[in-house]
């Protein structure tokens, strides 16, 4: 259970990760969109980069975890906190898992190809997740983006 200062926090990270997310949307990405925080200053933002950058493994995650890793200058991220808009995928959740990201807070769940259900040992053991953060905006936006695309 996270206090109601966190939960705002929260809240703030996530408007941040949707903004990104609608950027993805406006190029006609996936609109997925992540921000890195640590110790309260965002090190990295990013989205969706599949199609512009003809690269299945471009994903939000991926992209901003390298930024911050360059930021920072490592690959451990272990003072970090992930907001994703979307439950993260095996892949993303495994490089998660090997950055060290402690804490990690998504928006909507993913049913389909989401580690929850697929890879639930895939992050770091002692990763705290938390969820449901913006979830009703965060599945608006995915589900408004495929709707179009069908």
């Amino acid at each position: 259970m996270i206090n109601k200062e966190q939960q705002k926090k929260d809240e703030r990270y996530m408007q941040m990760a949707l903004d990104e997310a609608q950027q993805a949307f406006e190029a006609g990405e996936i609109p997925i969109g992540a921000v890195i925080v640590c110790k309260d200053r965002v090190i990295s933002r990013a989205h969706n980069l599949t199609e512009t950058l003809c690269d299945v493994t471009a994903h939000a995650e991926m992209q901003a975890i390298t930024a911050a890793a360059n930021t920072l200058g490592g690959k451990y991220l272990t003072d970090c906190t992930l907001y994703v808009t979307v439950e993260p995928c095996t892949m993303c959740a495994g490089a998660i898992g090997w950055a060290q990201i402690p804490r990690i807070v998504y928006g909507a769940p993913d049913e389909k190809r989401g580690y929850h259900d697929l890879a639930p040992h895939a992050l770091h053991p002692k990763a705290v997740v938390e969820s449901g953060i913006l979830e009703d905006e965060c599945r608006e936006l995915m589900q408004t983006f495929f709707k179009q695309k069908r």
